[in-house]
């Protein structure tokens, strides 16, 4: 099945436009960069996909998205793009938002998981299994338009098996501001916020899976770039399945009978192939002590995860972690990990080839079919604290142990480099006038299309 965390509001992804219509409204001057930023979106306008949404609402309430651009009116575009007087989409989760523009249609994120997931977990009998952790508040909103939008895209699967859960708000964490004193929401209570998407490990364990893709909401292209994606999809799946039938292995025969041979076999494929090697102590331990040791270290959950080459994304990347029992293993490093004051971590962080674009093939069932108790596997002492935006303004949240990383960080590992354009986030409004999000041949007038 294939697992998509679409949690996350837009508020990041608009968060400069946001500046700047607050400074709009409360007419305050704009700084050079953010004169730069409004002109750029201004005149790129039309190449949005969500554009035609937008001049309807402005229709609605009587404007016209042309003259408010010859009038320079910024601030009611802004208006009725970001906030609940239109689109509202600045409080909107990415699932919701028009990302691409096809003739006569446009796609939000959620549909293109549609289609790409057909190309990829689609079974012999033709159903394609996809689950969405979306927000609590928009739970209804999403499975609606999913429902209503569904019937486009029975060319490409039979039947899809569709499921949605939401972050568990027990998991919640206080907010507080950047000067570490708790915020107030508007009835004067402590804001809690979603902490972060290490809280989605229980919606992942729940699912009681079996071979298990994750992909983040925002990494999604048009179809004519899907067969890349699917390829190298299939490519990291068919790695999975082969290395976790070698561990199969080597866990039954541990368990039955073992040989000598076979201990010494499933030692180097512990070390040459997830890269644990055994530990001095051991080296000279009894047979049963390495046996013991081995298949511990064998039967734990599986990833591969795909990396690309390191080109200045923000996010994570894969690195050596020494864990406090002095032991080395693979994991995936979040910036905020990261002690930027040390100059030795500092230079290795920077000095990172690749990153990890939050691709991944998961194996969570064991060598007898039982699946495995993710929650068991975790690193609890591996929290982030980030930086957030709330109602405009800077906030920091405490979150869980991120999904690939802290909640991840005792899982076997293997890192496979896939090809950059595998990996193309909407992290920011603008990314997506990349080429990789724009029509191969745009429309010259897209306000003149009908677009359902």
């Amino acid at each position: 099945m294939k697992f998509v965390p679409a949690s996350g509001a837009a508020t990041r992804m608009f968060k400069d436009l946001i500046r700047i219509y607050n400074k709009l409204t409360e007419r305050q001057p704009l700084n050079d960069d953010e004169h730069h930023t409004l002109e750029r979106f201004l005149t790129h306008l039309s190449q949005f996909a969500f554009v035609v949404d937008l001049a309807e609402v402005l229709k609605a309430n009587g404007y016209e998205l042309t003259d408010l651009q010859r009038e320079g009116r910024a601030d009611i575009i802004l208006r009725y793009l970001l906030t609940a007087d239109g689109l509202n989409y600045s409080e909107l989760p990415k699932a919701l938002l028009k990302f691409h523009r096809y003739d006569g249609e446009t796609r939000t994120p959620l549909e293109e998981h549609l289609v790409e997931g057909a190309g990829h977990v689609k079974d012999q009998k033709g159903t394609v299994r996809i689950h969405f952790t979306v927000p609590a508040r928009f739970r209804e909103a999403i499975q609606t338009y999913v429902q209503k939008t569904l019937p486009r895209y029975r060319n490409h699967a039979r039947h899809f098996a569709l499921e949605y859960s939401v972050q568990d708000p027990a998991t919640d964490t206080i907010a507080v501001d950047l000067q570490n004193r708790i915020v107030r929401d508007e009835r004067g209570k402590p804001l809690f916020r979603p902490a972060g998407h290490g809280a989605l490990l229980k919606n992942l364990n729940d699912l009681q899976g079996d071979i298990i893709f994750i992909k983040n909401i925002d990494n999604v292209v048009p179809d004519h770039l899907k067969p890349t994606i699917i390829h190298y999809k299939k490519v990291l799946g068919g790695l999975l399945v082969e290395v976790q039938e070698k561990i199969f292995s080597f866990l039954r025969a541990l368990q039955a009978n073992p040989t000598i041979d076979v201990l010494n076999e499933a030692i180097a494929f512990l070390d040459n192939e997830l890269h644990f090697p055994l530990p001095q102590e051991l080296q000279t331990a009894s047979f049963e002590k390495r046996r013991e040791y081995v298949f511990r270290k064998l039967n734990r959950p599986i990833r591969v995860c795909g990396i690309v080459e390191n080109r200045g994304e923000p996010g994570g990347g894969p690195f050596w972690v020494k864990t406090a029992n002095g032991e080395l293993s693979l994991q995936i490093v979040e910036s905020a990990q990261v002690d930027k004051k040390d100059p030795v971590q500092r230079e290795i962080w920077e000095s990172s080839t690749h990153f990890n674009p939050t691709d991944l093939v998961c194996g969570v069932r064991d060598y007898t079919g039982k699946p495995f108790d993710l929650m068991q596997y975790r690193d609890t002492n591996a929290g982030i604290i980030t930086v957030k935006y709330w109602q405009g303004k800077e906030i920091k949240i405490l979150e869980l142990p991120g999904l690939w990383n802290g909640s991840m960080a005792y899982w076997n590992t293997i890192f496979v480099e896939v090809p950059l354009e595998t990996f193309n986030p909407v992290k920011t409004v603008f990314d997506l006038l990349r080429p990789e999000h724009l029509p191969p041949h745009p429309s010259q007038n897209p306000l003149q299309q009908k677009v359902e």
